[in-house]
């Protein structure tokens, strides 16, 4: 009988992969995020810049209370609630994701560092009601808007995702049955 028990908990292990390297990396990605904005808080005032690379990239301290390139940043504070809901359904379906094994290891990578930036933008706007962005990159006249290493996690993030579903929708297609006429 022991040895039974035995199999099947050898093959309940095998057929379930362990998601903790993807917990691990989302929890980096807060951790990474929060330790430079916390570094920024105490050394920049708001808009204070520190020239780093002559003409293409500052530090500064930006506040942030819309998404990205600031939208709805003027909307009157009922979007730090919006972007705060948005933000814990999305992490919460890519968590359900991942546990249920329907993305490929990119895919997974991807959805933990979404999950990770995301929740790092969460703590802000639950702490400060606002994003603090810091990473500034321009040319002559030319200015990219402030973000910081939790959006950066959310977009590279993304794109895996995004590679990952043309490498899936590719097997999909190569596997299914031609039909001929």
């Amino acid at each position: 009988m022991a040895t039974l028990i035995e199999s099947q908990q050898k093959y309940m292990n095998k057929t379930k992969p362990s998601n903790t390297r993807y917990w691990l990396l989302a929890l980096i990605a807060v951790i990474l995020d929060q330790i430079t904005k916390l570094a920024v808080i105490k050394n920049f005032q708001e808009y204070e810049r520190l020239n780093i690379i002559p003409n293409f990239f500052d530090l500064t301290r930006a506040h942030n209370s819309g998404a990205a390139f600031s939208f709805l940043a003027d909307a009157g504070g009922w979007q730090k609630f919006f972007f705060i809901g948005l933000a814990i359904l999305i992490c919460g379906y890519l968590a359900r994701e991942i546990i249920r094994n329907q993305f490929n290891t990119l895919g997974k990578i991807g959805a933990s560092m979404i999950i990770g930036g995301a929740i790092g933008n969460v703590i802000d706007r639950f702490q400060h009601g606002h994003v603090i962005d810091y990473l500034l990159f321009y040319w002559q006249n030319w200015h990219y808007p402030a973000f910081n290493v939790a959006d950066s996690f959310i977009v590279v993030g993304a794109t895996l995702l995004v590679i990952d579903g043309f490498k899936n929708s590719k097997k999909e297609a190569a596997a299914s049955p031609k039909v001929i006429n």
